[in-house]
Protein backbone atom coordinates (compact mmCIF):
# COMPACT_ATOMS: atom_id res chain seq x y z
CA UNK A 1 0.00 0.00 0.00
CA UNK A 2 1.12 3.38 -0.95
CA UNK A 3 1.59 6.73 1.11
CA UNK A 4 -1.36 7.70 -0.73
CA UNK A 5 -3.32 4.61 -0.20
CA UNK A 6 -2.79 5.46 3.54
CA UNK A 7 -3.43 8.88 3.41
CA UNK A 8 -6.94 8.33 1.73
CA UNK A 9 -7.88 5.21 4.31
CA UNK A 10 -7.01 7.77 7.27
CA UNK A 11 -9.55 10.87 5.48
CA UNK A 12 -12.33 8.40 4.48
CA UNK A 13 -11.64 6.84 8.23
CA UNK A 14 -12.18 9.89 9.57
CA UNK A 15 -15.22 10.84 7.36
CA UNK A 16 -17.19 8.01 8.13
CA UNK A 17 -16.71 7.94 11.82
CA UNK A 18 -17.63 11.55 11.87
CA UNK A 19 -20.47 12.71 14.67
CA UNK A 20 -23.97 12.64 12.95
CA UNK A 21 -25.29 16.02 12.01
CA UNK A 22 -28.52 17.59 12.00
CA UNK A 23 -29.35 17.99 8.18
CA UNK A 24 -32.03 21.10 7.62
CA UNK A 25 -35.46 20.22 5.91
CA UNK A 26 -36.05 21.49 2.92
CA UNK A 27 -32.59 20.49 1.11
CA UNK A 28 -30.63 17.87 -0.73
CA UNK A 29 -27.42 16.40 1.32
CA UNK A 30 -25.24 14.61 -0.79
CA UNK A 31 -22.40 12.32 1.20
CA UNK A 32 -19.40 10.13 0.32
CA UNK A 33 -19.97 6.21 1.33
CA UNK A 34 -18.04 3.00 0.58
CA UNK A 35 -20.52 2.19 -1.71
CA UNK A 36 -20.35 5.61 -3.58
CA UNK A 37 -22.14 8.96 -3.46
CA UNK A 38 -25.29 8.83 -1.46
CA UNK A 39 -28.58 11.02 -1.92
CA UNK A 40 -30.51 12.47 1.05
CA UNK A 41 -33.85 14.79 -0.32
CA UNK A 42 -35.03 16.30 2.53
CA UNK A 43 -37.84 18.54 0.34
CA UNK A 44 -40.54 16.19 0.45
CA UNK A 45 -43.93 16.83 2.25
CA UNK A 46 -43.36 14.43 5.05
CA UNK A 47 -39.79 16.66 5.69
CA UNK A 48 -41.43 20.17 5.05
CA UNK A 49 -44.74 19.73 7.05
CA UNK A 50 -45.80 21.13 3.72
CA UNK A 51 -47.38 19.82 0.71
CA UNK A 52 -45.60 19.96 -2.72
CA UNK A 53 -48.27 22.11 -4.23
CA UNK A 54 -51.83 22.74 -4.00
CA UNK A 55 -54.03 20.16 -5.08
CA UNK A 56 -58.07 18.85 -5.13
CA UNK A 57 -61.41 20.35 -5.70
CA UNK A 58 -63.48 21.93 -3.99
CA UNK A 59 -67.25 22.02 -4.50
CA UNK A 60 -69.70 25.54 -3.47
CA UNK A 61 -73.34 26.20 -3.63
CA UNK A 62 -73.49 29.39 -4.93
CA UNK A 63 -71.78 32.66 -6.59
CA UNK A 64 -70.45 34.21 -3.55
CA UNK A 65 -68.59 31.58 -2.33
CA UNK A 66 -67.44 30.56 -5.51
CA UNK A 67 -66.00 34.23 -5.81
CA UNK A 68 -64.82 34.23 -1.90
CA UNK A 69 -62.63 31.20 -2.56
CA UNK A 70 -61.56 32.08 -6.20
CA UNK A 71 -59.97 35.50 -5.22
CA UNK A 72 -57.93 33.48 -2.08
CA UNK A 73 -56.31 30.97 -4.69
CA UNK A 74 -56.57 32.69 -8.61
CA UNK A 75 -53.59 34.22 -10.44
CA UNK A 76 -54.00 35.39 -13.66
CA UNK A 77 -53.36 32.29 -15.62
CA UNK A 78 -56.12 30.97 -14.03
CA UNK A 79 -58.61 29.37 -16.44
CA UNK A 80 -62.95 29.62 -16.03
CA UNK A 81 -65.35 27.30 -17.61
CA UNK A 82 -69.10 27.56 -17.84
CA UNK A 83 -71.13 24.23 -18.78
CA UNK A 84 -74.74 24.92 -19.21
CA UNK A 85 -75.89 21.41 -19.25
CA UNK A 86 -74.28 20.37 -15.92
CA UNK A 87 -74.76 23.61 -14.95
CA UNK A 88 -71.52 23.90 -13.46
CA UNK A 89 -68.43 26.76 -13.09
CA UNK A 90 -65.46 25.34 -12.70
CA UNK A 91 -62.34 27.34 -11.99
CA UNK A 92 -58.83 25.84 -13.09
CA UNK A 93 -56.77 27.14 -10.58
CA UNK A 94 -53.30 26.45 -11.44
CA UNK A 95 -53.83 26.17 -15.48
CA UNK A 96 -50.56 25.87 -17.85
CA UNK A 97 -49.28 29.22 -18.64
CA UNK A 98 -49.02 30.48 -22.46
CA UNK A 99 -45.18 28.88 -22.10
CA UNK A 100 -45.29 26.47 -18.91
CA UNK A 101 -46.89 23.54 -17.68
CA UNK A 102 -48.25 23.43 -14.95
CA UNK A 103 -50.39 20.65 -12.99
CA UNK A 104 -54.01 21.70 -13.62
CA UNK A 105 -54.71 19.54 -9.96
CA UNK A 106 -56.28 22.32 -8.17
CA UNK A 107 -59.80 23.42 -8.59
CA UNK A 108 -63.10 24.90 -8.16
CA UNK A 109 -66.36 23.74 -9.45
CA UNK A 110 -69.89 25.70 -8.48
CA UNK A 111 -72.52 23.06 -8.48
CA UNK A 112 -75.83 24.58 -8.75
CA UNK A 113 -78.35 22.77 -6.66
CA UNK A 114 -82.24 23.27 -7.59
CA UNK A 115 -84.47 24.40 -4.79
CA UNK A 116 -87.26 22.09 -3.48
CA UNK A 117 -90.04 24.74 -4.84
CA UNK A 118 -88.42 24.66 -8.47
CA UNK A 119 -87.81 20.92 -8.09
CA UNK A 120 -92.00 20.17 -6.96
CA UNK A 121 -93.46 22.39 -9.23
CA UNK A 122 -91.22 20.83 -12.23
CA UNK A 123 -92.52 17.45 -10.80
CA UNK A 124 -95.64 18.10 -11.32
CA UNK A 125 -95.69 19.94 -14.70
CA UNK A 126 -98.38 18.84 -16.86
CA UNK A 127 -99.75 16.62 -14.96
CA UNK A 128 -102.85 16.00 -14.06
CA UNK A 129 -104.34 15.97 -10.27
CA UNK A 130 -107.82 14.96 -8.88
CA UNK A 131 -109.83 18.41 -7.12
CA UNK A 132 -108.51 17.80 -3.68
CA UNK A 133 -105.08 16.95 -4.35
CA UNK A 134 -104.62 19.57 -6.59
CA UNK A 135 -106.18 22.21 -4.07
CA UNK A 136 -103.82 20.78 -1.52
CA UNK A 137 -100.86 21.38 -3.58
CA UNK A 138 -102.11 24.95 -3.96
CA UNK A 139 -102.39 25.43 -0.64
CA UNK A 140 -98.96 23.88 0.49
CA UNK A 141 -97.19 26.45 -2.40
CA UNK A 142 -99.04 29.73 -1.33
CA UNK A 143 -95.96 31.54 -0.68
CA UNK A 144 -95.02 31.11 -4.35
CA UNK A 145 -98.16 32.18 -5.84
CA UNK A 146 -97.67 35.93 -7.43
CA UNK A 147 -100.94 36.20 -9.70
CA UNK A 148 -103.93 35.74 -8.61
CA UNK A 149 -102.48 36.61 -5.28
CA UNK A 150 -102.08 33.73 -2.86
CA UNK A 151 -105.58 34.98 -0.81
CA UNK A 152 -107.37 34.75 -4.12
CA UNK A 153 -105.51 31.26 -4.85
CA UNK A 154 -106.27 29.98 -1.60
CA UNK A 155 -110.12 31.23 -1.59
CA UNK A 156 -110.27 29.02 -5.61
CA UNK A 157 -108.01 26.28 -3.94
CA UNK A 158 -110.76 26.03 -1.39
CA UNK A 159 -113.89 26.27 -3.93
CA UNK A 160 -112.46 23.08 -5.50
CA UNK A 161 -112.20 21.38 -2.42
CA UNK A 162 -116.15 22.05 -1.61
CA UNK A 163 -117.03 20.66 -5.23
CA UNK A 164 -115.39 16.93 -4.76
CA UNK A 165 -118.85 15.66 -4.20
CA UNK A 166 -120.40 17.17 -7.43
CA UNK A 167 -121.12 16.14 -10.81
CA UNK A 168 -119.03 18.62 -13.33
CA UNK A 169 -121.17 18.79 -16.88
CA UNK A 170 -119.50 21.35 -18.84
CA UNK A 171 -116.93 23.68 -19.04
CA UNK A 172 -117.21 27.60 -20.55
CA UNK A 173 -114.27 30.03 -21.68
CA UNK A 174 -115.45 33.61 -20.05
CA UNK A 175 -114.83 36.82 -21.97
CA UNK A 176 -112.30 37.64 -19.13
CA UNK A 177 -110.36 34.44 -19.97
CA UNK A 178 -111.04 32.27 -16.89
CA UNK A 179 -112.59 29.28 -17.09
CA UNK A 180 -116.36 28.54 -15.87
CA UNK A 181 -117.67 24.55 -15.02
CA UNK A 182 -120.99 23.90 -13.89
CA UNK A 183 -121.76 21.10 -11.71
CA UNK A 184 -124.67 19.56 -9.52
CA UNK A 185 -124.22 18.64 -6.31
CA UNK A 186 -124.98 15.11 -5.26
CA UNK A 187 -124.59 14.10 -1.88
CA UNK A 188 -125.89 17.45 -0.02
CA UNK A 189 -128.61 18.26 2.11
CA UNK A 190 -130.35 19.95 -1.26
CA UNK A 191 -130.00 16.73 -3.80
CA UNK A 192 -129.57 18.12 -7.08
CA UNK A 193 -128.48 21.52 -6.07
CA UNK A 194 -126.76 23.71 -9.11
CA UNK A 195 -123.08 25.38 -8.74
CA UNK A 196 -120.16 27.08 -10.88
CA UNK A 197 -117.18 26.80 -9.97
CA UNK A 198 -114.83 29.22 -12.11
CA UNK A 199 -111.11 29.69 -11.60
CA UNK A 200 -108.18 31.55 -14.20
CA UNK A 201 -106.48 30.25 -17.54
CA UNK A 202 -103.60 31.43 -16.15
CA UNK A 203 -101.40 32.23 -12.70
CA UNK A 204 -98.05 33.37 -12.14
CA UNK A 205 -95.59 32.07 -9.82
CA UNK A 206 -92.19 33.12 -8.22
CA UNK A 207 -89.42 30.58 -8.17
CA UNK A 208 -85.86 30.38 -6.59
CA UNK A 209 -84.33 28.19 -9.49
CA UNK A 210 -81.08 27.57 -7.38
CA UNK A 211 -80.30 27.86 -4.01
CA UNK A 212 -78.61 31.20 -3.13
CA UNK A 213 -79.98 32.39 -6.60
CA UNK A 214 -82.20 35.16 -7.47
CA UNK A 215 -86.22 34.54 -8.33
CA UNK A 216 -87.63 34.39 -11.42
CA UNK A 217 -91.37 34.95 -12.48
CA UNK A 218 -93.40 31.57 -14.64
CA UNK A 219 -96.64 31.55 -16.20
CA UNK A 220 -98.74 28.55 -15.62
CA UNK A 221 -101.85 27.40 -17.92
CA UNK A 222 -104.32 25.82 -16.05
CA UNK A 223 -105.30 22.12 -17.33
CA UNK A 224 -108.62 20.48 -16.80
CA UNK A 225 -110.39 17.11 -18.13
CA UNK A 226 -113.92 16.35 -17.68
CA UNK A 227 -114.77 12.58 -17.26
CA UNK A 228 -117.47 10.77 -18.62
CA UNK A 229 -118.50 10.15 -14.88
CA UNK A 230 -118.88 13.92 -14.51
CA UNK A 231 -115.33 13.46 -12.25
CA UNK A 232 -113.09 17.01 -12.78
CA UNK A 233 -109.38 16.56 -12.67
CA UNK A 234 -107.33 20.00 -12.70
CA UNK A 235 -103.20 20.77 -13.54
CA UNK A 236 -101.43 23.45 -14.72
CA UNK A 237 -98.50 23.40 -17.19
CA UNK A 238 -95.45 25.52 -17.17
CA UNK A 239 -94.84 28.18 -19.90
CA UNK A 240 -90.80 27.42 -21.04
CA UNK A 241 -89.53 26.43 -17.66
CA UNK A 242 -86.20 25.34 -19.68
CA UNK A 243 -85.62 28.80 -20.89
CA UNK A 244 -86.15 30.35 -17.20
CA UNK A 245 -83.57 27.89 -16.16
CA UNK A 246 -80.90 28.49 -18.32
CA UNK A 247 -81.55 32.01 -17.42
CA UNK A 248 -80.80 31.90 -14.12
CA UNK A 249 -77.94 30.16 -14.99
CA UNK A 250 -76.28 32.52 -17.13
CA UNK A 251 -77.32 35.29 -14.42
CA UNK A 252 -75.25 33.16 -12.05
CA UNK A 253 -72.33 33.22 -14.89
CA UNK A 254 -72.80 36.80 -15.46
CA UNK A 255 -72.46 37.31 -11.85
CA UNK A 256 -69.20 35.88 -11.21
CA UNK A 257 -68.16 37.33 -13.98
CA UNK A 258 -68.47 40.68 -12.84
CA UNK A 259 -66.47 39.68 -9.79
CA UNK A 260 -63.12 38.38 -11.53
CA UNK A 261 -60.56 39.46 -14.07
CA UNK A 262 -60.48 36.86 -15.46
CA UNK A 263 -62.87 35.64 -18.92
CA UNK A 264 -65.57 32.86 -18.49
CA UNK A 265 -65.13 30.49 -21.06
CA UNK A 266 -68.20 28.12 -22.32
CA UNK A 267 -67.53 24.74 -21.71
CA UNK A 268 -65.37 22.43 -19.77
CA UNK A 269 -61.76 21.49 -18.84
CA UNK A 270 -59.21 18.94 -19.94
Amino acid sequence: MTDIDNVQTIVNTALYAAEPAELEPGKIYAFSTPNGIREVNLTGPEHTGIPARKAGTTTVRDAISFTTYFTKHADPDTEVYADADRLTVTAVLDAHTADTARWSGHRLTLSLRKTEAWAQWLEHDGRLMDQERFAEFLEDHLSELLEPSAADMLEIAQSIQGATKAEFQSSTRLSSGQRQFAFVETVTAKAGQKGQLTIPETFVIGLVPFEGSEGYRLTARFRYRLGRDGGLTLGYKLERPGDILRTAFQDVVTAIGEQIEQPVMNGTPA
